[in-house]
């Protein structure tokens, strides 16, 4: 039985239908060719903060910048020292009901592709061939000569150059941060690559940074090729997953947001779900028969 909508507000200060049903969700993927657009949002049931909902990062938190890390060594020794231990708790997370559901839905043949700006791999491990579009904390990149590494091949030589390195994680953040007290920081060692010695980067997009263009193509096909667009636990604050659901719209797709709290694309929603996301995709996975 559909439940009666509540309403929120656009910056416009126009009425928003919202919903708590996941009805006009389930209709929208049986038409299949579902461009999926996930987000932080997805991943807190996994253990994983985000950034901008109820009890969101950015709240208590700056995330470094791409101008930030690559102009200071001591920025860079901070950033290095903080994710060391942070980078461990995105390792150890396992996917969640939301997660398993797309993969599910995927499988089911109801979806035309997945688009994910968590940097966590978690679309990944659940056995969704996810396009990342800032990246994923799995990998290392080297600023000078560009060599790709693993993280755990860094983690090894971190581990190594910082023999009985230990410190009080306060808070860990999405980006794979942990909060420490500067006093434990100072002392930390940085490694730089092993090919030619240069500055070594996670291979994700830094706040600041441009995502690279080959990568904002193909998800705009995606978007082209998609019958609708659903988005899943995102703000949409930053333009980078904004523009696809902007594209969306402009081309008369319709766009469903699953997500707690408002969005910045809630203005070019068809419908607007506010629902924990393990159980509002699970229950339409089970609608679907996925």
């Amino acid at each position: 039985m559909r439940t009666r909508p509540t309403l929120s507000w656009t910056a416009t200060g126009a009425p928003l239908p919202r919903t708590r049903s996941v009805d006009d969700v389930v209709r929208a993927v049986a038409e299949r060719d579902v461009l999926v657009l996930s987000g932080a949002g997805l991943s807190t049931e996994s253990g994983i903060p985000d950034y901008r909902g109820v009890s969101g990062s950015l709240r208590r938190h700056t995330p470094m910048t791409y101008d930030e890390f690559t102009g200071s060594p001591a920025a860079r020794r901070r950033y290095w020292a903080r994710s060391h231990l942070g980078w461990r708790t995105i390792a150890r997370a396992d996917p969640n009901a939301g997660h398993r559901a797309v993969a599910a839905l995927g499988a089911a043949g109801f979806l035309s592709g997945v688009i994910t700006q968590n940097v966590d791999g978690l679309h990944h491990a659940a056995g969704t061939d996810a396009v990342e579009l800032h990246g994923n904390l799995d990998r290392v990149v080297c600023l000078s000569c560009r060599a790709v590494s693993a993280r755990e091949d860094l983690d090894r030589r971190l581990r190594a150059a910082n023999e009985g390195f230990t410190a009080a994680v306060t808070r860990f953040n999405p980006d794979g941060d942990a909060d420490l007290a500067e006093e434990d920081v100072r002392g930390f060692r940085v490694v730089a690559c092993v090919d030619c010695g240069g500055v070594l980067k996670p291979d994700v997009v830094f706040f600041g940074e441009n995502v690279p263009r080959v990568r904002v193509e193909e998800c705009y096909a995606l978007v082209d090729a998609a019958r609708s667009v659903l988005v899943l636990g995102s703000s949409l604050t930053v333009m980078s997953g904004l523009r696809f659901v902007r594209r969306a719209a402009t081309a008369g797709k319709p766009v469903v947001i699953v997500n707690q709290g408002a969005t910045r694309g809630d203005e070019h929603a068809t419908t607007r779900v506010d629902l924990p996301l393990g159980r509002a995709l699970t229950d339409v996975r089970r609608a679907l028969g996925a």
